[in-house]
């Protein structure tokens, strides 16, 4: 069976799916065919229901229950690795008023965060995520919302951090941050579900067991070559949650949606989040 396959650029999607699109593992017989995209497309195209299988901003996923289910493998969840707010000059996160914030896109998680930590400013401007920092040093923007590889990047450019929100919502509300997911086609079947999640739980354990094996992956699609940025972006994105959320991680992104929720940010659902 041939089936669509989302992720992202980003070095920690392409070291944790290497080995089953190149089938370091027995994939048995399914075929995988490969759209790589950044996030804010993906979240696009799950919408417009084009890909089976997706790497996708639980932000996202929120709008998308009826047609998608969350894998427990793949995800982005972890501590001390939420998306940042940056400006040109110092400011404190008591000084934001209505400055104009570059976002990198209306459905992800880094905005959620934004907004659960600022519900009152919408002055917001979509860019490409590899965009902002440019755009904030430039004036065109007075704060940028940062993710990936622009989390070690800013500070060599002058640029200063004005709030984590991750460290926000960990001491917020003390669970693991909730970034991005793995989720699958409900018409697909739960068993057939079950099978791609093992396999994805399966190359994640691989890209650990043997992390050279997927450096020429990594490397030709990361916006960032520095071997050091791309380890420890890696590092940083890809952990236990990665092979398997577990309770803990449910408990996260229950967590994220039933906030949402209360605030009026995200409409509530019938679906369930995840696979019996």
């Amino acid at each position: 069976m041939k089936v669509t396959i989302g992720f992202s650029t980003c070095p920690n999607d392409t070291f944790m799916f290497d080995a089953l699109i190149h089938q370091r593992i027995d994939t048995k017989g399914i075929e995988f065919e490969l759209i790589m995209a950044d996030i804010k497309e993906l979240n696009d195209m799950a919408f417009a229901g084009r890909l089976d299988i997706t790497k996708l901003s639980y932000h996202a996923y929120t709008g998308l229950l009826r047609e998608y289910v969350l894998l427990d493998a793949g995800s982005a969840l972890g501590h001390n690795c939420g998306p940042l707010v940056i400006s040109k000059d110092t400011l404190k996160p008591t000084e934001l008023k209505d400055q104009l914030v570059a976002i990198p896109g209306k459905s992800t998680t880094a905005n959620l965060l934004f907004s659960l930590a600022f519900p009152e400013h919408t002055n917001k401007k979509v860019m490409l995520f590899s965009e902002i920092e440019d755009a904030v040093l430039k004036g065109e923007v007075d704060l940028g919302l940062i993710i990936h590889e622009n989390r070690f990047t800013y500070k060599e450019k002058g640029l200063y951090k004005v709030i984590d929100l991750g460290a926000y919502w960990e001491s917020t509300y003390d669970f693991p941050i909730p970034l991005g997911g793995i989720v699958a086609k409900r018409k697909l079947g739960s068993e057939y579900i079950k099978q791609i999640s093992n396999l994805i739980s399966q190359s994640v354990q691989y890209a650990f067991d043997y992390p050279t094996a997927s450096q020429s992956f990594v490397l030709e699609n990361a916006q960032e070559l520095e071997p050091n940025i791309v380890k420890q972006h890696i590092d940083l994105y890809v952990n236990k949650y990665s092979i398997n959320l577990g309770k803990q991680g449910r408990a996260a992104v229950e967590k994220l949606f039933e906030v949402g929720i209360a605030k009026n940010i995200l409409k509530p659902s019938k679906f369930p989040i995840f696979m019996n």
